[in-house]
């Protein structure tokens, strides 16, 4: 019984994970590149969908083009857990 107890709730442990670090990875972007004074006045439509994404629970879809946005400035990735 305790292991299938464990199983039914590792998926939400891993959502919640996924969703802690898709918030990081959004508050990263918005903080340092959304707006880094380049004169571009378009946002990056990736970025901005990714995010999107990510705000409705999406992860699949939200964290590897910020992760990627991020990878390419420079950034250091927060740790998952």
């Amino acid at each position: 019984l305790l292991p299938l107890l464990m199983l039914m709730t590792a998926p939400s442990a891993v959502l919640a994970d996924d969703a802690s670090y898709c918030a990081q990875l959004s508050d990263l972007y918005r903080r340092y590149l959304q707006n880094n004074g380049d004169g571009n006045k378009f946002p990056d439509v990736t970025a901005s969908v990714a995010m999107d994404q990510c705000a409705r629970g999406n992860y699949a879809a939200g964290i590897p083009p910020l992760e990627k946005k991020l990878r390419d400035a420079r950034f250091t990735l927060p740790k998952r857990t």
